[in-house]
């Protein structure tokens, strides 16, 4: 820690007295294995930027209500530290939602429980949640402001709240908590660029920010003259999110990229008129079940990959975009000279057979102990947070078709009548009638439900209960009597994976593989001949694949696997499989494919 420090909002920004431009990068410090950080803070600060920015996924700090953690990837403390090693500040922006195409939009899974809570209002219920991890949050970063002889620089109270609400009350209430913790530095907010979002967002007394990816003269223009409506007098302007990239979803067709003669241009607008943070710097990983979802007309789910098109790829790697914007960076401060000290290799192992096979159903009551009720459950109301949660019960013989309804259900179904599947129905088809054959005795109906990420934006974020919420409408009544298997699918229930169980063509199974490993280097696994599921490297949920693409190939850190024998895991739920695997040294061809 250095000495105590000053960071003022004038007509500039002022650190310790001094006039200081800010040139931030985002990198989320829960998108990279944390033996990465310092190479991506290098390579941020080798491109000519002095901040690092990042939100703080509260979902991944309290996974469980009341059950806190800042440990591994989630050591926000050791991330803020190292930045200020290596010569860079930091912006913090602390939840308690933050968008960022990540589950839930970094909300909890559990708060969808609290009876009469409404998220993102002045509600005692939800506020109640916020202040109990934000006296445990601060309690980590107050002591890193740079009033206190850390790098932290600012905050934010909330994230682009002018595209969902206008409750000032709820603003000044995140305000106040921030206040009583201890968090002295500026604070700011952060919309988009148009005066019903800077009106509904801002407070009088708090620096408002713009976020944008285009036009940055007539986009700054908008922030300027709305400051000077508004009474705030000249204050600095910045771009809080310069989208010099974006997000890829699930069969959008192809990898999103920018238009880099675009992003030169407004950068260089950006840094001729104020201060800019790159969204995003380094996207990373949404490992595991972590990618959210968006919903217009539709649910669109987020790939695995969070690359971004950002000028450090997805693998740390630096690009065309990245050797361009420190070019013009250099042209407004010093770039400094950075050895990047963190040994990456990048490793093609090449081609793997299958060891083992198992199919769900064989080896269920292992891995999940069943709750009985009634009715279905959803996922929430069985305290499960992600994967996927199987609903079983025992019809009647019947000598006619049954027509089956699943009503209010998210987000993906696959329903099988005696281990034969007869519809699958993804989100707008949910709802939709299906048909179970005529049976002569009693038949098993199986449906798998799957969570593909709660949504991180818009107007639906209050309904993201996962799983069968209402019921099953059966030949026009409801079926009653329910078994439910909650699957997040741990490390607990892999370990008790038996192998030895029987397996079923074209039901949801377990595929195991063995990597060989004598050197350790970053590698991409590609499941070509899979359908639809989620891979796991020696217990750890590397994330979700599906044969629609884009993302054909999911990147593995070399930190993820070990040497020698490495066990990877597929879990398909579609049927479709191959014999073999195979292990790639780059995201994708020369073709891209």
């Amino acid at each position: 820690m250095q000495e105590k420090g000053t960071f003022e909002i004038r007509e500039n920004f002022y650190l310790n007295g001094e006039p200081i431009r800010l040139i931030s990068g985002g990198i989320h410090y829960f998108r990279v294995v944390p033996e990465y950080w310092r190479d991506r803070l290098e390579k941020l600060r080798a491109m000519g930027c002095n901040t690092v920015e990042t939100y703080i996924a509260w979902n991944e700090h309290e996974p469980e209500e009341g059950q806190f953690h800042f440990e591994g990837r989630r050591d926000i403390r050791r991330f803020v530290e190292l930045a200020g090693e290596l010569g860079l500040y930091v912006i913090i922006r602390p939840s308690p939602y933050i968008c960022a195409e990540w589950e839930f939009g970094g909300f909890p899974y559990w708060l969808l429980t609290k009876e009469g809570i409404r998220l993102r209002t002045n509600n005692k219920v939800y506020l109640e949640c916020v202040d109990r991890f934000y006296k445990e949050l601060f309690g980590v970063l107050a002591p890193l402001q740079v009033t206190h002889g850390g790098p932290i620089l600012m905050m934010q109270i909330e994230n682009e709240y002018g595209s969902y609400g206008n409750d000032k009350d709820y603003l000044r209430a995140l305000q106040g908590m921030m206040r009583k913790y201890g968090i002295d530095v500026p604070l700011f907010t952060a919309d988009g660029p148009r005066d019903y979002q800077l009106r509904n967002g801002s407070l009088p007394d708090v620096l408002p920010t713009a976020n944008f990816g285009s036009r940055a003269r007539e986009k700054f223009s908008v922030l300027r003259e709305y400051l000077e409506e508004q009474g705030y007098g000249k204050k600095p302007l910045m771009c809080m999110e310069f989208w010099a990239g974006w997000f890829d979803a699930w069969g959008c067709g192809e990898h999103h990229t920018s238009d880099l003669e675009g992003n030169k241009k407004d950068l260089r607008d950006l840094l001729e008129l104020g201060n800019v943070n790159f969204y995003m710097f380094h996207g990373g990983t949404s490992f595991g079940f972590m990618s959210g979802s968006n919903y217009e007309q539709y649910l669109t789910p987020d790939v695995t990959s969070y690359d971004y098109d950002a000028p450090l790829s997805e693998d740390g790697s630096i690009t065309e975009k990245y050797r361009a914007f420190r070019e013009i960076i250099s042209e407004f401060t010093a770039v400094p000279e950075m050895e990047f000290t963190t040994v990456i290799r990048k490793k093609a192992y090449g081609t793997v057979l299958l060891k083992e096979k198992v199919s769900l159903s064989s080896v269920l009551e292992d891995i999940s102990t069943p709750v009985h009720r009634s009715c279905p459950c959803s996922m929430e109301e069985l305290g499960q947070g992600y994967g996927y949660i199987l609903y079983r019960t025992q019809l009647e013989a019947s000598e006619e078709v049954q027509p089956l309804r699943l009503i209010d259900a998210n987000d993906r179904a696959l329903i099988f009548a005696d281990q034969e599947r007869i519809a699958v129905q993804f989100d707008t088809e949910l709802g939709q009638e299906c048909l179970v054959p005529a049976h002569s005795g009693q038949m098993e109906l199986d449906i798998l439900m799957e969570n593909m990420g709660r949504v991180n934006y818009g107007a639906y974020l209050e309904k993201q209960k996962k799983g069968i919420c209402g019921g099953v409408w059966l030949n026009d009544f409801y079926q009653m009597g329910w078994d439910m298997y909650s699957l997040p699918l741990d490390a607990g229930a892999l370990f008790r994976i038996d192998f030895t169980r029987a397996y079923q063509e074209g039901t949801p199974a377990f595929y195991r593989f063995e990597l060989e490993a004598e050197e350790l280097g970053d590698t991409w696994i590609s499941v070509d001949g899979f359908g639809k599921g989620c891979i796991f490297v020696n217990g750890t949920n590397l994330g979700r694949y599906w044969e629609i693409g884009p993302q054909k190939r999911l990147y593995i850190p070399a930190p993820m696997l070990r040497e020698g024998t490495n066990e990877i895991i597929i879990f398909e739920t579609e049927g479709k499989a191959a014999g073999e695997i195979h292990f790639y040294d780059a995201s994708c061809d020369a073709a891209g494919q």
